[in-house]
């Protein structure tokens, strides 16, 4: 099965989104996400000038093969662009490869180690009350995780706490806009959040919270402490991981569940948290990680050690690499969670998909390959709009911090 042409689609059905589509001799398609939140065109112009002309002629089947050859073959390695224009071909093939035997993806990776993936789902309010009313919202819609985000007082804008109910896209801009911080206050008001979550919820579901990379390790490791008494299922992206070691403050002086690795992009940024056990979860995502084929390295690392996965979900991962990434959860041993953040009714329309909600759980479905499409008629009518996340900069003195 050689592969005979391959494209990028670049649309904008709600948010911005990249497709990587390869045909080959016979008459077969596979498709994967190749989306980079904020530098799209990046990954578009990396494919189209630089992946794709090598990729003609090769046998689609040497999924392996292609991968290394796409990873050490550059010289310069790793790297946002370069890992998720590999994990769009990846993907891709892996597409290909399942619908060539006639089988779901997921039975070519191992079959399956549950009935159905448990995901979480995003509650935000604009106050402590209206994060609650979200919270129980979405335990009547069948949650049994719901990551909670909350407005701070005294803050005008909170990066992660949603503008719009069930769909929330945090590009918000043509250019970055900047917003406040106070990690003061933030250090006050969270507390306040899950203890009223409590109240009203009681202990039968599991909660979450994203700090967002915003706090310094030993900030991180006051609040997990704080954060106790409320039994998270994790506390996510507490510090920035480029120092890897600063994890290992937080461990000492909290026993709330870490999680780590949404912006990872190969197990070399993952391998030192994992070995010495400072994290829990370990989110790295398919389409940011090199793909599926990459991403099973970085889960078998990671169970060695007793560290499940929890892969990201949000919207900037369009519905293809959802649909591989429910394949992937289905069958990987240590699996934790599945963030799961519903796209528009625009962008399902635009990718097609075999997975479905019920009751707390996505179930990717029994089609070949991993059960999404790319409506490229429809998506001609969303063209690119450039879009950036916000950054934030500390209230009292405007340094930049993070996002």
């Amino acid at each position: 099965m050689k592969i005979k042409n391959a494209r990028v689609i670049v649309c904008s059905p709600g948010r911005n989104f990249v497709t990587l589509k390869i045909e080959t001799d016979q008459g077969l398609t596979g498709i994967g996400d190749a989306t980079l939140n904020g530098r799209e065109l990046a990954v578009s112009a990396y494919l189209t000038e630089h992946v794709i002309p090598c990729l003609i002629g090769r046998d689609a089947h040497q999924i392996e093969d292609i991968w290394q050859y796409l990873y050490k073959g550059a010289y310069w390695r790793r790297g946002p662009v370069t890992m998720t224009a590999i994990a769009a071909v990846d993907t891709a093939l892996w597409d290909l490869k399942a619908k060539a035997a006639g089988l779901p993806l997921y039975q070519l990776l191992g079959g399956k180690s549950r009935s159905g993936v448990m995901v979480y789902g995003h509650a935000n309010g604009s106050d402590i009350e209206h994060t609650v009313d979200e919270v129980l919202r979405y335990a009547d819609m069948g949650y049994r995780a719901i990551r909670a985000q909350s407005g701070v007082p005294g803050l005008d804008k909170v990066y992660g706490v949603g503008r719009g109910n069930l769909f929330y896209e945090p590009a918000d801009a043509d250019l970055p806009s900047e917003h406040d911080w106070s990690t003061e206050k933030y250090l006050r008001h969270t507390p306040q959040l899950f203890e009223r979550i409590r109240e009203k919820l009681g202990f039968d579901h599991h909660l979450l919270h994203d700090v967002h990379h915003r706090l310094t390790p030993i900030e991180a490791g006051r609040l997990g402490k704080s954060l106790e008494p409320c039994n998270l299922f994790w506390m996510e992206d507490a510090t920035p991981a480029e120092n890897q070691e600063a994890f290992r403050l937080i461990r000492q002086h909290t026993t709330t569940p870490l999680a780590v690795g949404e912006i990872f992009n190969s197990i070399w940024d993952c391998k030192d948290l994992v070995q010495n056990q400072l994290i829990d979860f370990i989110r790295t995502t398919v389409v940011h990680a090199g793909g599926i084929t990459h991403l099973r390295r970085i889960a078998d690392l990671a169970s060695l050690y007793q560290v499940r996965t929890g892969c990201h979900g949000a919207t900037d991962l369009s519905p293809v690499c959802m649909g591989a990434a429910l394949h992937f959860d289905l069958w990987v041993p240590n699996f934790g969670i599945q963030e799961y953040m519903r796209h528009t009714d625009e962008t399902d329309a635009v990718f097609p998909h075999a997975y479905t909600f019920d009751q707390g759980m996505l179930y990717p479905g029994d089609v070949p390959g991993h059960g999404v499409d790319i409506d490229e008629k429809l998506a001609a009518r969303y063209p690119y709009k450039r879009a950036y996340l916000p950054v934030n900069r500390l209230q009292q003195d405007g340094t930049l911090w993070n996002w």
